[in-house]
C-alpha cells in the first residue's frame, strides 16, 4: 500500500472542506482478488430506507462490521491499521457497498450516522468497476465528479460530511461489480458536545 503516492489529486473544495483522490493506493491484482473475496464472504443486506413519505428498497447490497475484528478479510484489517496510522484517526468500523452492476447506485447523502464530529475524515476504497462519484454543496451548486478505478482511495475531509453530499449514480453504460469499502470511527461517530449520563463512564 502506498499512502501518498505523487499522483494523488487533493481538491479543496471550500475553506473548511477537502477531497483527495489517491490511485493505485491498492495494487490492482489485490484489489481485484479483494472485490472477489468480498463479494464472495460478506454479510450482504437488502435494506431499505424512507423516501420522502414511503419506504423503499436501496438499490444496492450493504454489509456492516461495527467491530473491524469481525472484517470478512484481514486485508481490510491491515488497510485499517495503515488509514489510522496516517490520519491519526482510530479506524475501527467499516461500512461496505455493493453496486452490483449499472443500474445500483446511492442518491445524494452526507455520512451523518458515522461522523457527527464538526469535522471528519473518511476514507472509501473502492473495488472493481469505474463508477462516477460525485460531490456537490449541499447548499447547492455544481458537482464536481471523479471516477476512480480498482483500488483507488476517495478521502473526504473537514467539513465535508456537513457541507457537501456525495452520490454514485446509475448510469447508461453497462458496467461490472464495484464495491467501496467506508472505513469508520466510533470516535468520529461521537458527538463531542453530548455529555456523559451521571454514573456511565466512557466506551
Amino acid at each position: 500500500m502506498n499512502l501518498f503516492p505523487r499522483e494523488a489529486h487533493r481538491i479543496q473544495l471550500d475553506e473548511t472542506s477537502w477531497i483527495a483522490h489517491i490511485p493505485g493506493w491498492l495494487g490492482p491484482d489485490h484489489a481485484e482478488e479483494l472485490l472477489a473475496r468480498l463479494i464472495a464472504s460478506a454479510a450482504w443486506e437488502q435494506r431499505d430506507r424512507w423516501m420522502v413519505n414511503r419506504r423503499v428498497v436501496e438499490p444496492r447490497l450493504t454489509a456492516e462490521y461495527t467491530d473491524i475484528a469481525d472484517a470478512p478479510d484481514a486485508a481490510l484489517r491491515d488497510a485499517a491499521a495503515a488509514l489510522s496510522a496516517q490520519y491519526q484517526v482510530p479506524y475501527d468500523g467499516l461500512w461496505i457497498n455493493f453496486y452490483r452492476d449499472h443500474r445500483d447506485s446511492t442518491g445524494w447523502h452526507g455520512d451523518w450516522p458515522t461522523c457527527k464530529r464538526p469535522e471528519c475524515i473518511v476514507p472509501v476504497l473502492s473495488l472493481g468497476a469505474r463508477r462516477r462519484f460525485l460531490i456537490k454543496p449541499r447548499a447547492g451548486g455544481k458537482s464536481i465528479g471523479l471516477t476512480p478505478e480498482s483500488g483507488d482511495l476517495i478521502v473526504m475531509g473537514g467539513r465535508a460530511q456537513r457541507d457537501w453530499l456525495h452520490s454514485v449514480p446509475k448510469q447508461a453504460r453497462p458496467a461490472g461489480p464495484r464495491v467501496s469499502v467506508n472505513f469508520s470511527s466510533r470516535l468520529q461517530a461521537t458527538d463531542p458536545r453530548r455529555r456523559p449520563r451521571p454514573g456511565s463512564s466512557p466506551g
